[in-house]
């Protein structure tokens, strides 16, 4: 049997037939956009979006009262402020804030994340305005 292999230019399986998958390659794909706080969407899984972001200096403090959010640092230090107390996230450690939750991420050098929530979901939470980016995905290369 030939083994099924991730092809993650084409982000298809190989040597598979059934349609609906998609596969990724590692973290090179935050090489293809500069914005911070702007996450793309790479991914769907179910109702969520599988985002890639960078981050940089302080986000807004906000909360997401219907769901959970899913954050996994890829490279660089986050630190997830809460008003219990701050948590340091490093390359491939990952935190999931609960719904209801009021936070704020900080990251002091340049971060890339994955992260995972619901479509509709806004990156600024229950506080919105300006600094809510629209759902995106990541143009192919």
């Amino acid at each position: 049997m030939t083994p099924i292999r991730c092809d993650t230019r084409e982000r298809r399986l190989v040597g598979w037939r059934a349609p609906g998958f998609s596969c990724l390659g590692d973290s090179t794909r935050t090489g293809r956009f500069d914005e911070l706080w702007r996450p793309k969407i790479v991914a769907d899984l179910n109702d969520y979006k599988v985002q890639l972001v960078k981050v940089q200096g302080e986000w807004v403090w906000h909360k997401h009262d219907e769901t959970d959010e899913f954050f996994l640092v890829i490279a660089g230090r986050l630190t997830m402020q809460m008003r219990g107390g701050d948590v340091e996230l490093g390359p491939g450690e990952l935190l999931v804030v609960p719904r209801s939750v009021e936070h704020s991420p900080m990251a002091s050098e340049v971060t890339h994340l994955l992260l995972i929530e619901p479509f509709g979901t806004p990156n600024t939470g229950d506080v919105g305005g300006e600094r809510t980016a629209p759902e995106e995905r990541l143009q192919e290369a």
